[in-house]
């Protein structure tokens, strides 16, 4: 009687086991990862190109428009 009860108790604690533990190991697929830029970054990298290219271009147009006049000259 007591094998029985052993036995009993055993198949138990194992069909427990058996339906507990697959869904303990089962988990919710991680969520993507935000984008690494969202676009503004690139936006900004344009304009911060296109400011250099202002600039350069006002330095290259300017003594052009400015040798006319003899600001500096003695």
């Amino acid at each position: 009687m007591a094998m029985a009860m052993v036995l009993t108790a055993l198949i138990a604690i194992a069909s427990v086991m058996l339906i507990a533990l697959p869904c303990a190991q089962a988990q919710a697929m991680a969520p993507a990862p935000s984008p690494a830029s969202d676009g503004t970054s690139v936006d900004q990298g344009i304009a911060y190109i296109l400011m250099l290219v202002a600039l350069v271009l006002t330095y290259l147009i300017h003594p052009m428009d400015a040798s006319s006049y003899n600001f500096f000259s003695t």
